[in-house]
C-alpha cells in the first residue's frame, strides 16, 4: 500500500516532513530567471524553465533528508501547458531521487470524471491499447464533500497502482469552521464525520503498519481538533498543512502523532522554498543549501516532539 512506502521513508530518514513545491517566480533567484528568459523570453515557456531548474535544485538538496515533496497543481497550471509539463517533470525527477510525491490537486467530482482525475494523477492512461503515465504521483489530495461517489474511483485506481489519497477533513484556513465545525445530529461535527468516513473508506486500502491508503488533511492551525482526530481516526494517516508561514508550530502538531512517532507528515512550502530570502547574508546562489538548512531545523523541531520514529 502506497502509504506504507511513505511511512518507511519517514522512519528511514527520521523525518516526518514533506516539502511543498509551490513555485512563484518571486521565490526564484534572479540568476535562474535571467538565464531562462534569455532562452525563451518573458513567456510561459521561460517561466516554466525557471521553475523546473529551481525545483530540481531543491530536490537535489533535500532528497536525502526529506522523505516527500508536495507540488501544488495550481502553481503549475497558472503557467499553462508549459507549467503542467513542469509538474510532470518535477514529479518524475523527485521519484527518481527516491522521494514520495503527493500531488496537491484537491480534485473533486463523481463517477467517470473522478475516475479520469485519478487516472491522470495516479494511474495510467489507455492510448488505443498502449498504457502511458500522465503524471505518476504516489498520492493525491481529494475533496470528499461529494461523498463516496468521488472517493471510490480513486480507491479503485489506487488498488491497481499502489497509490493513495489524502481527503480534506479539517483544513488549515481561517474560514474552515464555517462548514467543517458545524454539528450534525448527536453533536458530531462535520469534520469528524468526514474523518470517520475516511476510516470506513480506508478499509479497502489497509496497509501493514495499521494505516490505510485513505489519509486525511488536518491543519496544524487547529491543535485541539488535530489531537481529537488522532485519537478517533486510528487507521488514518494525516497530511498536516499550516506549519510555518500559516502559524502552526511543532508543539501545535504534537497531537498528530501516535506512540511510535508516526501518524502524520507535516508540510512546509514557503518556509523551505524561500529560506534563502529570509536567512541573513544568504546569497541567491546558495538558495538550495538554505532550503536544506531550513529543512534540517524543521526536522529537529518535529523529532523533538515525536521522539524516535519507529515501525509498529
Amino acid at each position: 500500500m502506497a502509504l506504507d512506502r511513505l511511512i518507511e521513508k519517514i522512519v528511514e530518514k527520521q523525518n516526518p516532513t514533506v516539502a511543498g513545491l509551490d513555485p512563484k517566480l518571486s521565490y526564484i533567484p534572479d540568476f535562474i530567471k535571467e538565464e531562462a528568459f534569455a532562452k525563451y523570453g518573458k513567456t510561459l515557456e521561460g517561466a516554466a524553465e525557471a521553475i523546473l531548474v529551481y525545483n530540481k535544485a531543491l530536490i537535489d538538496a533535500l532528497c536525502d533528508i526529506v522523505p516527500a515533496v508536495k507540488p501544488q497543481a495550481a502553481y503549475y497550471e497558472m503557467y499553462g501547458w508549459q507549467g503542467v509539463r513542469v509538474l510532470t517533470e518535477t514529479i518524475a525527477y523527485a521519484k527518481s531521487k527516491g522521494m514520495f510525491v503527493i500531488t496537491d490537486g484537491k480534485r473533486n467530482d463523481i463517477g467517470t470524471t473522478m475516475e479520469a482525475y485519478a487516472t491522470a494523477h495516479l494511474g495510467v492512461t489507455d492510448v488505443d491499447g498502449t498504457e502511458a503515465t500522465a503524471f505518476g504521483a504516489d498520492a493525491l489530495t481529494v475533496n470528499g464533500y461529494l461523498g463516496a461517489d468521488g472517493i471510490v474511483p480513486v480507491i479503485n485506481v489506487s488498488k491497481k497502482m499502489d497509490t493513495g489519497m489524502f481527503v480534506l477533513v479539517k483544513t488549515s484556513n481561517p474560514s474552515s469552521g464555517e462548514l467543517q465545525n458545524l454539528e450534525l445530529e448527536g453533536s458530531e461535527t462535520i469534520y469528524l464525520h468526514m474523518g470517520n468516513l475516511c476510516e470506513e473508506w480506508g478499509k479497502e486500502l489497509m496497509g501493514k503498519y495499521g494505516y490505510s491508503g485513505v489519509g486525511a488533511v488536518v491543519g496544524a492551525t487547529y491543535p485541539q481538533q488535530l489531537t481529537e482526530l488522532r485519537k478517533e481516526l486510528t487507521h488514518t494517516f494525516f497530511l498536516v498543512p499550516g506549519y510555518g508561514a500559516q502559524g502552526g508550530t511543532a508543539k501545535d502538531i504534537a497531537g498528530a502523532f501516535d506512540s511510535n512517532g508516526l501518524g502524520a507528515i507535516v508540510n512546509s512550502s514557503r518556509g523551505i522554498m524561500c529560506a534563502w530570502q529570509k536567512e541573513d547574508g544568504c546569497k541567491p546562489e546558495d538558495f538550495a543549501a538554505a532550503a536544506r538548512r531550513e529543512a534540517e531545523k524543521m526536522k529537529k523541531l518535529l523529532t523533538d516532539v515525536t521522539g524516535e520514529i519507529k515501525l509498529p
